[in-house]
């Protein structure tokens, strides 16, 4: 009895001499984001590339992950409820920031696109260039309809700059262009060109809008439930170390580059818009962030 008992004392303080594991090494970080909305979309793919890289470049301080998309693909709105109820699965995501939001959930103020998506190019029908040759201002636009997808938070800059505006779920908004229910159909300078290939055997007469660039502040941000702030913590490390080795910038241009030369920025003709919900803490002055093209004065 002794001999046991001495052998357990031995066994309980070699144990106890063992070094302790860090926390994350027996842990894997699980991140699911949305599947997006249709079958085939394509328009996060950079997102997708920065999510994955924030998470790389922590693996040696953070362990081992796995990212992958949500099983179900579901309207924005609906994977902005599972979020905040924490249900499903889906622990990140990617939307513009506005007040409300960075309210109800934590919020990374890196804008993923460095503020790209408030460039905006419009899918018009071919036969209407000449509608927005003559437009110059915003007074001029309240002549356009425009479409958006329902519930957008941008739809409330269209809103209050008192431009007509015609709302409906994002797959529709194509078939509607064609079919004249609006006019315009403005998209993001990275999301533009994929789209228009993708409808065009289907819809041939939509194109490219030829002068205008509309601008209006819209930071795209990764966004948290409010109990996932580890995982925050761990995304916001990986993205301000990739920002200062250049990597964050790299995939900016890897997804962007040929886009920005192809629609010409330089030569369109920009209209500002107020963006009436932006944050008062957007970090607007850090110009690391942010994308700010060289528009020729003569086309302002």
């Amino acid at each position: 009895m002794q001999k046991k008992t001495r052998f357990a004392t031995w066994l309980i303080t070699a144990l106890l001499q063992v070094p302790a594991l860090p926390a994350f090494a027996s842990s894997v970080t699980t991140v699911v984001y949305p599947a997006g909305e249709i079958a085939g979309d394509t328009r996060y793919r950079d997102v997708i590339e920065l999510l994955n890289t924030a998470l790389e470049k922590t693996r040696p301080a953070f362990g081992p992950y796995t990212c992958q998309p949500s099983q179900r693909q579901v309207p924005k709105k609906r994977v902005m409820a599972e979020l905040a109820s924490n249900e499903n699965g889906i622990n990140v995501l990617w939307n513009p920031g506005s007040v409300k939001l960075e309210k109800e959930f934590l919020a990374i103020k890196i804008p993923l696109r460095k503020g790209l998506l408030g460039y905006r190019v419009m899918l018009i029908r071919k036969d209407k260039q000449t509608m927005f040759d003559a437009v110059r201002s915003v007074a001029d636009l309240k002549k356009i309809r425009f479409g958006q997808g329902t519930g957008w938070i941008d739809n409330a800059i269209y809103q209050h700059q008192g431009l007509p505006l015609v709302e409906a779920p994002y797959p529709q908004l194509f078939a509607m262009l064609d079919a004249e229910r609006f006019d315009a159909f403005p998209r993001g300078i990275g999301e533009i060109l994929d789209e228009l290939e993708m409808q065009k055997e289907k819809l041939p007469n939509l194109a490219v809008e030829k002068n205008l660039l509309l601008y209006y502040p819209f930071p795209y941000y990764f966004f948290f439930n409010k109990k996932d702030a580890a995982l925050k913590h761990r995304v916001e490390t990986g993205l301000k170390l990739m920002l200062k080795d250049g990597s964050f910038d790299a995939i900016f241009i890897k997804y962007h580059q040929q886009a920005l030369q192809k629609l010409d920025l330089r030569n369109r003709r920009v209209i500002a818009l107020t963006n009436p919900d932006l944050s008062p803490d957007t970090p607007l002055q850090d110009n690391r962030l942010w994308y700010k093209p060289v528009v020729s004065s003569n086309n302002r």
